[in-house]
């Protein structure tokens, strides 16, 4: 049985077979999908496969050493995977030190993200990622040149870096340049781009410290490359950011630095 099912440029499956019958792919190395075991196929550049290799594959092939996962999710050239201990691996591209172990060298093999515990959801952008604790704490690495790290600064680290007075964090979604996060009284805060009304604070502006959009009793956020979905306790849903293709749905289109129903 497939449970979980995210996208790179490559292609992540993990499954969780808890009957023997289940076949896996031809190309596994075993004769079960194990429980946590993730498989991955398609394009390679950076190793996002995370096979040890930089060649694309057309069939899918077991990662080695991570039998644990509970969540993966792609990013734009890297992978995150976190683990039932509350650890997070990354591969693939690390230009921007978006892997979290302290380098900037690509890795086609997955390694630790450094002094990362409890964390409980993952969520990689272009060139960084995001990550929250149990506490409701939230965490970035990588890419910073338009604050999407959250920590006041507009440098690159190659190391997790906690984002400015966040707490009591639900949920958390990267965009394609900057972060957000939902607290649990249903406020919706965002940090770094902003160009096209991203940060829902009726400017157009980016920042590096979250700052509290307009939309209140939120339940649920979703984030595109520069657009932001927010679903409240009402049913509705609040789209704000960039709209050239009438992403936002509201039957128009144009930047949207206020939110939409």
């Amino acid at each position: 049985f497939i449970t979980l099912f995210a996208m790179s440029a490559g292609c992540i499956v993990p499954f969780r077979t808890p009957s023997t019958s289940a076949a896996t792919p031809a190309s596994s190395t075993n004769s079960v999908a194990t429980p946590g075991s993730l498989y991955t196929w398609g394009y390679n550049a950076n190793g996002r496969l995370g096979n040890g290799s930089t060649t694309n594959s057309s069939v899918p092939s077991q990662l080695n050493g991570l039998t644990t996962i509970t969540t993966v999710a792609g990013g734009n050239n890297h992978v995150l995977a976190l683990l039932a201990d509350g650890t997070v691996r990354a591969w693939g591209g690390n230009t921007f030190g978006q892997l979290g172990n302290g380098s900037t060298t690509d890795s086609s093999t997955p390694v630790q993200v450094t002094g990362l515990t409890g964390i409980t959801s993952v969520s990689p952008g272009v060139g960084f990622s995001l990550a929250m604790k149990s506490d409701g704490t939230v965490w970035a690495w990588g890419h910073n040149t338009n604050g999407q790290l959250g920590n006041g600064t507009f440098s690159d680290s190659a190391t997790p870096v906690q984002v400015n007075g966040l707490s009591g964090v639900t949920a958390i979604a990267a965009g394609g340049y900057f972060g957000v996060a939902l607290k649990s009284d249903g406020t919706v805060w965002i940090w770094g781009y902003g160009a096209n009304g991203e940060l829902g604070n009726g400017a157009y502006a980016s920042s590096n410290v979250p700052v509290q959009s307009s939309v209140t009793g939120a339940t649920a956020i979703a984030a595109g490359q520069y657009h932001i979905l927010a679903l409240r306790g009402d049913g509705t849903v609040w789209a704000w950011g960039y709209n050239s293709v009438g992403q936002l749905g509201n039957g128009w289109r144009g930047a949207v630095r206020r939110l939409r129903r």
